[in-house]
C-alpha cells in the first residue's frame, strides 16, 4: 500500500511541476516565447525581465502555486488510502519528502519541453511551506531574500537556499534518513540546475538583479 501510495505522489507531484507557467503564460498573454529572450530560462526572473513586472509575477505565483498542491497531493493520496491501513508519520514524511522531490524535478525536466525547464526555486518554496511547514519555508526564503539584497545576485540567492535545504530537512524530520536524504537530492539538483550560473560567478561574470540574464 505504501509502495503505490508514494509511486502516486511522485507521478502527480511531478506532473504539477512540469507544468511549464513560463511558456503559457508568455505565450497565452504576450504573443512570445520566454525560451527566445534574456537568459531562455521558464523561470520567474527570466520571465521578469522578458515580460515585466506583470508577467513576471504571474510566472512566479503559478510556479509556487504547482508547489504548494504538490505537497497537498500527500494528504489527499493518505486520504484514499483504507482506513484500515493509516500511514505512519515516517511514512508521511517520506511522501512529503518525495513530493518536494518530484515537483523540483518536473519543473527543472520538464517532459513537455524536452525535458528541460526552469532552476527549480518557485516550485521548491511552494511545496516546501507544506511539506515542510511554513516556518521553514519562510526560513529559506529569508536566506534568499537577505543575500539577493545584500549581493544582488538571484542565483547566488537560489543556490545558498538550496544548500540550506539539507539542513532545514534534517531539523524538521530528524531521524527520517530516507526524508532528508530525497529532499537533500531535490536541493542538489537544483544546486546543478545552477552549474552555469557557478561558473559565472566564479569568473565574476555573472549579471546583477537588474541586469540581464540571470534566472532561476
Amino acid at each position: 500500500m505504501f509502495a503505490t501510495a508514494i509511486a502516486s505522489v511522485f507521478l502527480v507531484s511531478f506532473l504539477l511541476g512540469s507544468i511549464p507557467w513560463g511558456v503559457i503564460v508568455s505565450r497565452l498573454f504576450f504573443h512570445t516565447d520566454v525560451r527566445q529572450h534574456g537568459s531562455g530560462n521558464i523561470g520567474a526572473t527570466n520571465a521578469l525581465r522578458t515580460l515585466g513586472k506583470k508577467g513576471g509575477a504571474a510566472v512566479f505565483a503559478l510556479d509556487v502555486a504547482k508547489g504548494l498542491l504538490s505537497g497537498a497531493v500527500v494528504g489527499l493520496v493518505s486520504a484514499m488510502l483504507p482506513s484500515q491501513t493509516p500511514l505512519s508519520t515516517v511514512e508521511l514524511q517520506v511522501l512529503s519528502a518525495m513530493a518536494f522531490l518530484a515537483c523540483t524535478w518536473g519543473h527543472i525536466f520538464s517532459p513537455w519541453l524536452g525535458f528541460k525547464g526552469g532552476k527549480g526555486i518557485a516550485v521548491a518554496f511552494g511545496c516546501m511551506m507544506v511539506a515542510f511547514g511554513p516556518v521553514p519555508g519562510l526560513i529559506e526564503l529569508t536566506a534568499f531574500v537577505v543575500v539577493v539584497a545584500v549581493l544582488r545576485y538571484v542565483s547566488l540567492g537560489s543556490i545558498v537556499a538550496a544548500l540550506l535545504c539539507p539542513v532545514t530537512a534534517a531539523f524538521v524530520f530528524w531521524p527520517n534518513a530516507w526524508a532528508i536524504v530525497l529532499c537533500s537530492l531535490a536541493a542538489a539538483t537544483v544546486v546543478w540546475a545552477h552549474r552555469a550560473n557557478i561558473e559565472r560567478l566564479r569568473a565574476h561574470a555573472e549579471s546583477k538583479l537588474g541586469s540581464a540574464s540571470e534566472d532561476r
